[in-house]
């Protein structure tokens, strides 16, 4: 039996390059409208949406970005922030204040996984669209430049990106973990040498399938170089204290 959404699902690419049509606003206004139904903590809807359409500022994104020129060709770029000063103007409302709330490092995983679900929702919406996609996670690799230009206040953080726009090319599905590698039954499995192993071989024949991917190696090089010390995202820590929300290097020292 066929699921045309898993279907959708499960043919996702991520898109780097995109054609010079533009995304209607009615297009764009269904992908927000899905971000807006999907599942949310509380029905608190922590998070904001940020449509980036002029081009040059898209051009001044894709390097603040770390110099990803799909987020300038890209027609659309969304920038999904951790939303709390809607709730700060609810809790004045009442005389509170949310500065005790917003020092607890669980209000950080908050807003994180509540932007991953809604970038999820409008990959989904935007792919059964016919629109190619790719998350940028780099939006927080100059996240207090990124702050600035999207004039941010006290207790909005960018956490996530989105290009949005109609595919120029194909590049293929890429091979996924294998599931026993990722899905267990009553407890974890931490015995996934094998597993891993496997998988090693099947990305390093996709890498070498991909003659215009400077990649090589296979899925542990991959991981163990990007978090290879130090990490490229630094100052993260900082500009979510600037924001308002939990200084993770103030809470390193009293631990």
């Amino acid at each position: 039996m066929t699921n045309q959404v898993i279907d959708c699902m499960m043919s996702h690419r991520s898109i780097r390059s995109y054609t010079d049509k533009a995304v209607s606003d009615e297009d764009l206004d269904s992908i927000i409208r899905a971000v807006q139904a999907a599942p949310n903590w509380v029905n608190l809807q922590l998070v904001s949406i940020i449509a980036i359409k002029n081009a040059e500022r898209r051009e001044l994104f894709s390097h603040l970005c770390g110099d990803q020129p799909h987020i300038a060709e890209a027609p659309v770029f969304l920038i999904f922030c951790a939303d709390y000063n809607r709730v700060d103007i609810a809790c004045k409302e009442k005389g509170q204040t949310l500065d005790e709330v917003m020092q607890d490092i669980d209000t950080v995983i908050v807003g994180a996984h509540e932007t991953g679900i809604a970038l999820e929702a409008a990959t989904v919406a935007a792919e059964s669209l016919g629109l190619g996609t790719v998350p940028i996670g780099d939006v927080r690799k100059n996240a207090q430049e990124v702050i600035r230009e999207l004039q941010l206040p006290k207790y909005v953080f960018p956490m996530l990106g989105l290009c949005i726009g109609y595919p120029a090319n194909d590049p293929g599905l890429k091979p996924r973990l294998p599931k026993k590698a990722v899905y267990f039954e009553e407890t974890y499995n931490p015995d996934l040498k094998d597993k891993l192993d496997a998988y090693d071989k099947t990305y390093a024949e996709y890498l070498l399938k991909r003659p215009w991917n400077n990649r090589v190696g296979n899925w542990s090089d991959m991981a163990a170089d990007f978090y290879l010390h130090p990490f490229h995202y630094r100052g993260v820590a900082e500009a979510l204290e600037v924001q308002g929300f939990t200084s993770i290097s103030k809470k390193k020292g009293e631990i």
